[in-house]
Order: structure tokens, then C-alpha cells, then sequence
């Protein structure tokens, strides 16, 4: 009698998982893809892995990931903003001037007059203030002396903040673990090319960019960025400017120096990068 109970129990819950089996198979379908693929694996230098992907199916559509993980144990004295007030230059161009092994474009900013529209400090020194508080810039990004940090923005982490290199962005996508609730807009929900900053519960520090606008890299939504940082192994996560921005720069790894497919000049090749204010390196 008992063991025909366990029997009938089993099929019902073998049932009801099969009545939520379209949503659930397709999320296990894209994480596992990401778990287990076979990404293009490199050693930069000790504590620092450049992971390369290209997925034909994941949320659906053709995907193309770059991500670089750097472990904080052993080069968290060698993590930077760079940026300028006013003049904007090309990821490259940054951090070949910050004498950079890796780089990605940082937060957002003004377009025609130069220079980060959100909160940022540099060396201790306040670059550029808020231009127009934005619901979007509720991520701040901080390094203080050893301590690298993603968290949720208030006025005591970002102005007021004591950390020497400060950067004010967003949407933050995840914190202790779990995604946070987007609100659905043409930004967060529509497909583009995207730029992240996520650190992991074993305090490694991910560079991510996803490419887009193309038919080789259709680009992610926040939504499925934030799961793709999460299955990865990221606890704190924060968007960064995507689109034409979005750059990974790792020295010597191509011709000139970028790896990712800009997308600025509407072609699938190294050459697309857009001028930005600001970058995250690694020196």
C-alpha cells in the first residue's frame, strides 16, 4: 500500500511539472546552455579569464557573449574608472591612456556636450554630478581602497560616499542573488546590445558584453541579461550603457585590441566602437 501511495504521488508531481513544462523548459533550456557550454576559455594573466560564446538558440535568438572574470583576491588594487569631464574618447583610447589589460565602457552620457550624465568620481575626485536624477541610475559601482562593490544607490554610497572611484548607473539587476523587478519599457524589455558589471559570491568581478543589432548578435533584453549574469554565478549585478557603446577591450587580443562587435558602425567586425565618457579597467 505504501509503496503504490509513493508511486501515485510521484506520477502527480510528474504531472503538475509537465502542465508548467513550456516556460520551465524553456529557462532550463537557455540556463543550461549557459552552464554547460563549452565557452572559448583564456588565461589573461593569473586571476583573469576571458570567456568568449556564440549561441544559435538562447532566449530564442542568436547570441554572442563576451565576459571576463577577475578574481578581487588577487587584483582588487588594480581595478579603475577612468573618465573625462567633457571630451569623449573610444574604450581603446582610454585604456591604452590608463595603461589598461582590460576594459569595457562605463555609465551613461551626453552625446553632444561630453561627459557622464550620472554621479561619477574618479580618484577621489568628483568628475561629473548627476545632470537629471533618472529612475533608471539606481546602481552604484564603487572601489575603495580593497573593496570593490555593487549596491543599490543612495546618496550615502555615491556623493557622499568615502570610496576614492565612484560610478552612478543602472538598472540594478541583481542583489544578494535575485533579480530585481524591471519595469516593462522599450529600453529594459527591447533587445540591444548591452554592457554589465556583476560580482560573484567568491568575490570575482565579471565584465559583461553582449552584442546586438546584428543577425549574427541579435542583443538581450535587461531581463535576460540579469539571468544570463546570474547563471554565470553573479550575486550583485548593474547594467551599464549598452548599444553603440557597448566595448570589451583586452590588450593584445586583436588587431586592435577589441574582441566584442561594436555595433556603431552597423558591422559585424572589431572596428564599430562609439566615443564614450567613461571606462572600468583593469590595470
Amino acid at each position: 500500500m505504501l509503496r503504490r501511495y509513493t508511486l501515485t504521488l510521484n506520477l502527480i508531481l510528474v504531472l503538475c511539472a509537465w502542465i508548467n513544462l513550456p516556460s520551465a523548459h524553456a529557462q532550463d533550456a537557455d540556463s543550461l546552455q549557459i552552464v554547460t557550454n563549452k565557452w572559448n576559455k583564456k588565461t589573461i594573466r593569473k586571476g583573469v579569464v576571458w570567456n568568449q560564446g556564440h549561441f544559435d538558440n538562447l532566449f530564442n535568438a542568436v547570441q554572442e557573449i563576451n565576459w571576463v572574470e577577475i578574481d578581487l583576491k588577487k587584483n582588487k588594487k588594480k581595478v579603475f574608472i577612468a573618465a573625462d569631464a567633457k571630451q569623449l574618447k573610444t574604450t581603446a583610447t582610454f585604456a591604452a591612456e590608463n595603461d589598461a589589460l582590460v576594459a569595457i565602457n562605463g555609465g551613461f552620457f551626453d552625446m553632444k556636450n561630453g561627459g557622464s550624465v550620472d554621479f561619477i568620481k574618479v580618484g577621489g575626485t568628483v568628475i561629473n554630478e548627476t545632470n537629471a536624477p533618472s529612475s533608471r541610475a539606481n546602481a552604484v559601482f564603487s572601489i575603495q581602497k580593497n573593496k570593490v562593490q555593487i549596491s543599490s544607490a543612495n546618496k550615502e554610497n555615491t556623493e557622499n560616499s568615502p570610496a576614492h572611484d565612484v560610478m552612478l548607473s543602472g538598472p540594478l539587476l541583481l542583489s544578494e542573488g535575485k533579480r530585481i523587478p524591471l519595469s516593462s519599457n522599450p529600453f529594459n524589455s527591447n533587445r540591444h546590445p548591452r554592457t554589465a558589471l556583476g560580482i560573484t559570491k567568491n568575490n570575482k568581478l565579471i565584465l559583461i558584453v553582449v552584442d546586438g543589432r546584428n543577425s549574427l548578435a541579435n542583443g538581450m533584453s535587461l531581463d535576460e541579461l540579469a539571468k544570463v549574469l546570474h547563471w554565470i554565478g553573479a550575486q550583485e549585478a548593474m547594467n551599464l550603457d549598452g548599444g553603440g557603446s557597448s566595448t570589451l577591450y583586452i590588450k593584445g587580443e586583436s588587431a586592435n585590441d577589441i574582441v566584442n562587435y561594436p555595433s556603431d558602425n552597423k558591422k559585424f567586425d572589431h572596428e564599430g566602437q562609439r566615443k564614450v565618457a567613461n571606462i572600468i579597467y583593469l590595470k
